[in-house]
């Protein structure tokens, strides 16, 4: 019988969540055929004493366990060897800080699979914190705005017992009359901050009507890549083009900026894609937008007033467009910007179940099934000492030679 543990985090800062929560432990036993442990632990917000209640084992010694499932990197000091060790190991785009963590795993003959690359036969992921980024990060979108403009304050939501105390929030929340939101993405993320916008209320109309309409209440638009980006050639645009040539297209974002208010960012960018709007876009005496909620959190990227990410504790800065630098927050000339960049562990509750709950349906069944369409295998960094094929591209990141 397989023997599954759940690890403590145990990296700095400290992080609440955890790969499963207490009731999702017992639903994991009674459907597979395996035994489960969870590590002891003072940091997470499901305490021992709640999956002891659901009957579940807890030590402090997980050794004796074939896999163990995490949410952030393993210190290295605590890493097991010859295990399989399930988390975010941050290090499939060469990241220079987990360098040093990538050669322990494989100095220890670890089995790493890495919850990021976990796909299905098309490519899209299968598992990971998105939703949850956009429900909190949205959530705190108007939180600025209101701190900002000193109309309302929201308690924050990591102070909330769950998702259900912070929603119960949102009805604080004041708006103006044409009182304009733009996002961009259309993945987890933005599914996430869709349902806030949702459950605060507020009518959702298409680009086109963003543009050209007056309102008599708050609206907000969801723009997808080809209403913010064109190509500079002035030709059609295709997802296929812009994806395999992303160099060749500019932003089309301007004429949403002049009118949006606030703008809550929840797309993917690649380093090749044109920015969203830049410095001297800011700059633009058209340029209308004083409220960012930066759920994507690209620093010096795409959003030129994400010049730092913030934090959990102190959420919100200002950024002033004609200095190009920090200010107050509720600055009148200034844009408020919201970027925190863990904004998952501010449920840490939801999330973990969350996150469980597609750990338990699309990838555990993998190891009792085959895998068939080989998702534990195409996930699987190195193995064995020696990086997977897949992965090889990482041997010099690894060797220290890039």
């Amino acid at each position: 019988m397989m023997k599954f543990g759940i690890i403590r985090e145990g990296k700095t800062p400290p992080d609440e969540r955890v790969p499963l929560a207490p009731e999702q432990c017992v639903e994991v036993i009674e459907k597979f055929p395996v035994k489960l442990q969870v590590q002891s632990s003072k940091v997470r917000r499901f305490k021992d004493e709640e999956y002891k209640n659901a009957g579940i084992e807890v030590v402090d010694d997980i050794s004796g366990n074939d896999v163990l499932f995490g949410v952030k990197e393993v210190p290295i000091k605590d890493l097991i060897a010859d295990k399989t060790y399930f988390f975010f190991s941050h290090t499939i785009k060469k990241q220079p800080y987990n360098r040093d963590l990538l050669r322990a795993l494989l100095e220890k003959n670890i089995t790493m699979v890495d919850y990021e690359t976990l796909t299905d036969k098309n490519g899209v992921r299968l598992i990971g914190f998105g939703r949850y980024a956009g429900i909190v990060g949205c959530y705190n979108g108007f939180y600025a705005y209101g701190m900002r403009t000193h109309s309302f304050e929201l308690k924050r939501a990591y102070l909330c017992e769950d998702r259900k105390e912070m929603e119960a929030e949102l009805s604080k929340i004041k708006l103006p009359e044409n009182y304009r939101i733009v996002l961009t993405g259309s993945g987890r993320v933005a599914h996430g901050t869709i349902e806030i916008l949702e459950k605060i209320g507020l009518k959702q109309v298409s680009p086109a009507e963003f543009l050209t309409q007056e309102f008599n209440e708050p609206v907000w638009a969801q723009l997808q890549v080809n209403d913010y980006v064109k190509r500079k050639d002035g030709k059609p645009f295709t997802k296929q083009d812009f994806y395999n040539h992303p160099q060749e297209f500019e932003s089309n974002f301007m004429p949403y900026a002049k009118v949006a208010d606030m703008y809550i960012a929840c797309h993917y960018w690649d380093e090749n894609s044109p920015y969203i709007f830049t410095r001297e876009d800011a700059k633009n005496p058209d340029f209308k937008i004083r409220t960012v909620a930066d759920i994507s959190c690209d620093i010096d990227g795409p959003v030129a007033c994400t010049i730092r990410p913030s934090t959990i504790k102190d959420p919100i800065y200002g950024y002033d467009p004609q200095t190009e630098s920090e200010t107050d927050y509720d600055n009148p000339s200034a844009i408020t910007v919201m970027a925190v960049d863990n904004l998952p562990c501010e449920l840490p509750k939801d999330a973990s179940r969350d996150f469980g709950r597609e750990l338990i349906d699309k990838i555990l069944p993998n190891f009792f099934n085959g895998d068939p369409d080989k998702i534990l295998e195409r996930a699987t960094i190195c193995k064995g000492g020696k990086l997977t094929e897949c992965y090889s591209y990482l041997q010099d990141y690894a060797d220290g030679k890039e």
